[in-house]
């Protein structure tokens, strides 16, 4: 597994289980809320991970962005798939956004390598 994808996936797991370790019920009913609202429904999964991608990138939430991009590929979505979902990002997230984007072509090319 490429380093980069290694090291964010063992700090946000590692942060996760202290963060749900204290029990508090509302984190608990985000953290909860949040996996649900992933799941298959009228929309499906690739549909939900493309809108939270492009949601992280217009918020500038690197941590959403590798999370909805490692889903994304997990998923089997396309990277042009993925480039035309951060395209959109771009045009309604503005120029601030491109270090962020930067970053997610990074990111993405390192879920590609560990293949």
């Amino acid at each position: 597994m490429s380093n980069i994808v290694n090291e964010f996936n063992v700090y946000r797991s590692k942060m996760n289980d202290k963060i749900l370790a204290d029990n508090n019920k509302v984190i608990k009913r985000i953290f909860n809320l949040d996996t649900n609202a992933f799941k298959a429904g009228v929309l499906d999964v690739k549909t939900k991970e493309l809108l939270g991608l492009v949601a992280s990138m217009v918020l500038r939430c690197d941590d959403c962005v590798k999370y909805h991009l490692e889903a994304c590929y997990n998923e089997g979505i396309s990277k042009d798939e993925v480039i035309e979902s951060l395209s959109i990002a771009n045009l309604i997230g503005g120029t601030i956004v491109i270090p962020h984007l930067r970053r997610a072509y990074e990111f993405w090319d390192a879920l590609e390598q560990q293949s």
